[in-house]
């Protein structure tokens, strides 16, 4: 393959390779959807303590580049809105599965 200028991106996935489907069952499948959640949850932590010290450092003068602060803001409303989305997700499908059985 020949060098290229610009890198092409490749798709991530959470669950292994992509196009790859594994089917879950029992308990196996309830800790990998727990830890879908709390990968998440610690996400939104990490992010949010990474924002709490940047906007330490660029209130008392300690940083030299202050475009690091609105990376880390951003990066924090990301990981937030990823863990709204997913628990969206999941509530939407919990009332289609109770709706499913009545």
């Amino acid at each position: 393959m020949e060098d290229m200028f610009i890198t092409p991106i490749q798709p991530i996935s959470l669950w292994g390779d992509a196009g790859q489907t594994t089917k879950v069952k029992g308990q196996e499948g309830i800790a990998a959807f727990k830890g879908i959640f709390e990968e998440a949850i610690n996400n939104v932590k990490t992010t949010e303590d990474t924002l709490t010290k940047e906007q330490y450092r660029l209130a008392t003068g300690q940083i030299e580049d202050p475009h690091t602060v609105m990376i880390a803001e951003n990066n924090a409303q990301l990981s937030v809105d990823l863990l709204v989305a997913l628990r969206s997700a999941a509530l939407q499908t919990y009332n289609e599965i109770l709706r499913i059985n009545s």
